[in-house]
């Protein structure tokens, strides 16, 4: 179930927060009745980018064995070539 709490829910009900934190639910905040923050474990936020981090480590060291470089545009139009066939 997703858990929606003012953020002032942080200061003053703290444990509530992080005994549903801990248990695996992220806590959305919300400031003036507007998202403002996601509050998550350490182990969900490392499982949430580990993906992404080991993708920067392959990219990094493709870099630097190649000397080709390819600009924004380049970029970004084979990306769109790929989501649309």
């Amino acid at each position: 179930m997703i858990q929606i709490k003012p953020v002032s829910d942080l200061r003053n009900k703290f444990t509530e927060i992080e005994k549903l934190v801990n248990e695996g639910t992220p806590v959305y905040l919300t400031k003036n009745g507007y998202g403002t923050m996601v509050v998550l474990s350490i182990e969900a936020y490392s499982n949430l980018i580990e993906g992404v981090e080991d993708a920067l480590d392959l990219a990094d060291a493709s870099a630097a064995a190649s000397d080709k470089r390819m600009s924004h545009e380049e970029v970004f139009g084979k990306l769109r070539d790929m989501v649309n066939g």
